[in-house]
């Protein structure tokens, strides 16, 4: 286990509307970021019935799910869960699904009331369109997210990210460069393992969530936190739209930080 000291935020600053805080350690980032999560859990489970919550599945969000774990004080028994992309084409018991990581990380570890997995077989098309309608069964009220290294959120990459989808899920080609970084994050042992498919929550559909937790540590973010900052608002780097949003808070570690 680490032994870094957990240090509280040593950067605050607005990009828009998008909250941007920087951390001196990947550890304090992860920490804060799920005591951030984990008080927004409290506080609205103590003013209403459920929550509904979205969760990425990559490398980068593990710390901060464990953390999230260990938060006291959570009644998960009231919290419906969902995920906010799945690959097409792989087994269906593959490690690699992001289904699989996140019962290892998250789904099988807490007392949810109710977990919606992405399950794409037989019909990749049908199974966005039933997943878009267990989602539009109710607010959003938590979306945890990462940004990839080509600015995806979710699995929006910029050849198909669309800020005004028509669609809450739909099936999407992948990018190269998304799927390089599959195999860079040790995922896939070759790109050509990687699928050229998958499912994604779409982008106005993440941005419907009250509260966006987006975490993004390592020096392979750096460029894409850069342009999502201080680029334009474009699909050219769809993690910008999120500076758009009214309660997104971006958490940074030193290797992330685009200034640091």
């Amino acid at each position: 286990m680490s032994t870094e000291p957990v240090t509280d935020r040593s950067v605050d600053r607005t990009v828009g509307r998008l909250q941007v805080r920087g951390f001196p350690t990947r550890r304090a980032m992860a920490e804060t970021a799920a005591a951030d999560i984990a008080a927004t859990l409290r506080r609205l489970l103590a003013g209403q019935g459920a929550v509904r919550m979205v969760f990425a599945a990559a490398p980068s969000q593990a710390d901060t799910l464990a953390a999230l774990r260990r938060a006291p004080g959570i009644d998960w028994s009231r919290v419906t869960a969902f995920h906010m992309d799945e690959y097409i084409g792989l087994p269906s018991a593959a490690p690699e699904r992001f289904a699989a990581w996140l019962d290892d990380q998250v789904f099988t570890r807490l007392p949810f009331a109710a977990v919606h997995r992405i399950v794409p077989e037989p019909d990749p098309a049908a199974a966005a369109a039933r997943y878009a309608a267990l989602l539009g069964e109710g607010p959003l009220d938590i979306v945890c997210l990462g940004i990839g290294v080509n600015g995806h959120i979710a699995f929006n990459d910029p050849p198909v990210a669309d800020f005004a989808d028509p669609l809450d899920v739909k099936v999407v080609e992948l990018d190269e460069a998304c799927r390089q970084q599959q195999v860079d994050d040790a995922c896939f042992p070759t790109l050509a393992d990687v699928p050229l498919r998958a499912i994604t929550l779409t982008i106005p559909l993440l941005l419907r969530g009250r509260e966006l937790f987006c975490v993004v540590p390592g020096r392979s973010k750096r460029d894409a936190v850069a342009a999502a900052l201080t680029g334009p608002i474009a699909t050219s780097c769809p993690a910008s739209i999120l500076r758009t949003h009214p309660d997104c808070t971006l958490y940074l570690d030193p290797e992330s930080a685009p200034d640091a």
